[in-house]
């Protein structure tokens, strides 16, 4: 399986638009329930515009909000990003800390956007990504029974090297985006299908 989507993906990345940690950071909750592509539209101009946590603590809220209308839940993501640029600010000297049970005290910031930092801005594998392709994509393969994104990450962690965690999320969001989609996944265009409980159970089963 690894071998396969290394073959299929071998320069799948992280589809945010950022330059450093703190970019990142705000880029990915502004994600949640939003497509990349818009988010990386509101962070082109927002990213001038911002440039420190110190920035986006002092920042009028109303005007933020509007800054971020286009991607959902602004209020909710508004204060997420202020409440951890203000932590930021207090606890970490403005940077963004590199350990997950520092990112994990931020407002907004839970396991999934605390590993998206790890990994990409920083390269450290401290667990695996799990957003709703990784979580599809795992399933269908039969890596894993459960529904909640931690209790998935664990299965996940039990079964893939560490030195791949950081590659696998990225190639398996790739793969849940082009192939494996929630509607109708593509299975005529997978080079997985030999190691796929779903292709096997379903597709198998209805054209015997």
């Amino acid at each position: 399986m690894l071998q396969r989507l290394n073959e299929a993906y071998p320069d799948a990345r992280c589809a945010l638009q950022f330059r450093n940690p703190l970019e990142l950071l705000v880029a990915t909750i502004l994600s949640a329930q939003c497509t990349d592509e818009r988010v990386n539209r509101v962070t082109a101009r927002l990213f001038e515009k911002y440039k420190t946590a110190r920035d986006y603590a002092k920042a009028d809220p109303q005007e933020l909000e509007q800054e971020i209308r286009s991607t959902g839940f602004f209020r909710n993501k508004r204060k997420s990003v202020q409440g951890a640029a203000a932590m930021l600010v207090e606890e970490f000297g403005g940077d963004v800390p590199a350990r997950m049970k520092d990112l994990l005290q931020l407002p907004g910031v839970a396991r999934k956007t605390a590993n998206v930092v790890l990994g990409t801005a920083y390269d450290i594998p401290a667990g695996i990504v799990v957003d709703t392709h990784v979580r599809r994509v795992s399933q269908r393969l039969g890596l894993t029974e459960n529904d909640d994104p931690e209790k998935i990450e664990q299965d996940l962690i039990r079964q893939i090297p560490q030195q791949r965690w950081i590659s696998f999320a990225h190639q398996l969001i790739w793969h849940g985006r082009r192939v494996c989609q929630a509607r109708k996944p593509l299975c005529h265009q997978c080079n997985l299908t030999t190691v796929c409980d779903y292709y096997h159970e379903v597709v198998d089963g209805l054209q015997s």
